[in-house]
């Protein structure tokens, strides 16, 4: 039977293999870490007397015991709800409410939201333990001295396939967060198949520097490296000095990171000093890849390609080789394995590959290869939907199995993927559909710019129109005397008009000391909006 428990089964396998390499030197074989899982899980149980299916919070950084927790789960049946350590009390709130978590695991360095969670009269009836991982004088027995007093056996049958393993809430960058229904057959299936896929092997070495609580850091290399049998090094967060230091003293050969996280590792002087002999490939996920950036690490030795995926549709869904990583830059590859890809046009109508077209269709009547479209998956791979939202789930689940991702695509002739932009984000301006991500890819083509993000505003005229919000680099930074100079709303719009139709051309440009990013390099633009009226609406007021 297909479940979730990828840590038990690979200890039965390669038992005294290395599973984990804890930042502080701490090293642990699979058998160290499923005997740590299983004392975890019996805390559920044993102690915290939670039945099949009742809801577990973390709120934690990266640590050994946040592993522990989200083994266990795959043993307990319990759910489990990690929770970002960025949002506020307010917002932790809201979503503990929404899980109806029964059991609170929580970081010693977060204790001030603890303390303001405990003071919600709701969720102290909710919540029947609160479990310190750093234990305090006041706080009764932490997590640690809890584990220490169970037995290292576990009997419970293994959970079935459609079980929810974990209940991960989006970002809520478009709105109120939604939490994900993981099930163990989801967990199982993106763990075997990136292995298979991605070509992993028993002797990878990968850093985890990206946020556990996110389903990137859990199930983009967490658990594929695990069904391989590889190595995980887990950062506490992310340093970029300290990444660059582990990938040459532990030998690491596969990465995943993010855009953002790729051009820190840039700027620091590690990054032109490290051996990296041991380095396959690094893997960049969460936003859209600058095709510069995988120039750059290029001229570093480093193969870099971008990945693909969703939280409701498994993190990893596309894979293309090292030569095509090159030869595509720019593309997310072709579909993994048992996964059913395809793009829909307006109508939802099924946009055909060449192979799908037939002899007697011209080219009036199918659409190209390089037609955009709305991309969906189906597949062992997806979701069960959104929690207790049926409303939501089936605005994005049709009858037929497909995920609407929301995001458009465009497809080669060769069958590669290119992710154009978010439909959301999508504005019209003068009738014709323009898509952010295009814009800011140019913008970070320019060498005075380090980051930019794109918005449609309303206008009189043209429908909508496009506000770039950008970040300069540091004039120190600029590659010659040239690039020291101011950097204007009208050079950046000849920058632009050589690479871009007019119609796209921002408007107006705000420049920003810094974007507002989730976790894993998605700009918020609501955010953005806000800011933006605010700014509007002040200078609009009367002096």
């Amino acid at each position: 039977m297909l479940h979730g428990d990828i840590l038990g089964e690979r200890a039965s396998l390669t038992p005294n293999k290395t599973a984990l390499v804890c930042v502080n030197g701490e090293r642990f074989s699979y058998r160290d870490l499923n005997l740590r899982a299983i004392q975890s899980a019996h805390i559920m149980r044993d102690h915290c007397r939670l039945s099949r299916n009742d809801r577990v919070a973390i709120l934690s950084k990266n640590r050994l015991e946040f592993l522990d927790v989200f083994f266990a789960t795959a043993k307990s049946g319990t759910i489990l709800v990690p929770l970002n350590v960025r949002l506020t009390a307010l917002e932790l709130a809201g979503i503990l409410k929404s899980s109806g978590a029964k059991v609170l695991l929580y970081d010693g360095e977060l204790a001030d939201k603890i303390h303001h969670l405990q003071q919600d009269v709701a969720i102290a009836k909710q919540i029947t333990h609160w479990i310190p991982l750093d234990p305090t004088p006041d706080s009764g027995p932490g997590y640690n001295q809890l584990c220490s007093s169970f037995p290292t056996t576990w009997s419970r049958p293994h959970p079935d396939p459609e079980d929810i393993y974990c209940l991960l809430y989006t970002s809520g960058t478009t709105g109120k967060p939604k939490g994900v229904m993981i099930p163990h057959r989801m967990v199982a299936w993106n763990a075997y198949n990136t292995a298979l896929n991605w070509q992993l092997r028993e002797s990878d070495v990968s850093p985890v520097f990206t946020p556990l609580y996110h389903a990137g850091g859990l199930f983009a290399f967490l658990t594929p490296i695990i069904a391989a049998g590889g190595t995980i090094v887990l950062h506490r967060d992310f340093d970029a000095g300290e990444v660059w230091r582990t990938i040459e003293r532990e030998r690491c050969t596969v990465m995943l990171g993010v855009p953002t996280i790729y051009k820190m590792l840039l700027e620091v002087p590690e990054a032109a000093t490290t051996n990296l002999t041991s380095v396959r490939w690094f893997i960049s996920g969460g936003a859209p890849l600058p095709v510069e950036l995988i120039e750059a690490y290029r001229h570093r030795g480093i193969i870099l390609k971008q990945g693909y995926g969703l939280t409701e549709v498994g993190v990893n869904c596309f894979s293309m080789s090292e030569e095509e990583a090159i030869r595509k830059a720019g593309s997310i590859g072709r579909p993994m394995m048992f996964t059913e890809a395809k793009l829909i046009d307006a109508e939802g109508n099924a946009i055909p590959s060449t192979e799908e077209k037939l002899p007697s269709q011209t080219a009036q009547t199918v659409p190209t290869e390089d037609t955009e479209g709305e991309l969906c998956f189906r597949g062992p791979h997806v979701a069960k939907g959104y929690w207790q939202d049926p409303a939501a789930t089936a605005a994005v689940l049709d009858p037929n199995g497909w995920f609407h991702t929301g995001d458009i695509a465009r497809r080669d002739s060769d069958g590669f993927y290119y992710i154009v932009g978010r439909s959301k984000d999508m504005f019209i301006s003068g009738g014709v559909n323009v898509y952010p991500a295009e814009i800011e890819a140019e913008l970070l083509r320019h060498p005075s710019v380090a980051d930019a993000a794109v918005i449609g505003v309303p206008h009189e005229t043209w429908g909508e129109v496009g506000v770039a919000f950008v970040v300069l680099k540091p004039a120190a930074s600029a590659a010659s005397a040239d690039l020291e100079a101011e950097v204007s709303p009208a050079s950046l719009t000849t920058f632009l008009a050589a690479r871009l139709a007019k119609y796209k051309l921002p408007k107006e440009f705000v420049f920003v000391e810094s974007l507002p990013r989730t976790a894993y390099g998605k700009a918020v633009k609501a955010d953005l909006r806000d800011q933006y009226s605010r700014m509007k609406a002040s200078q609009n007021s009367p002096s």
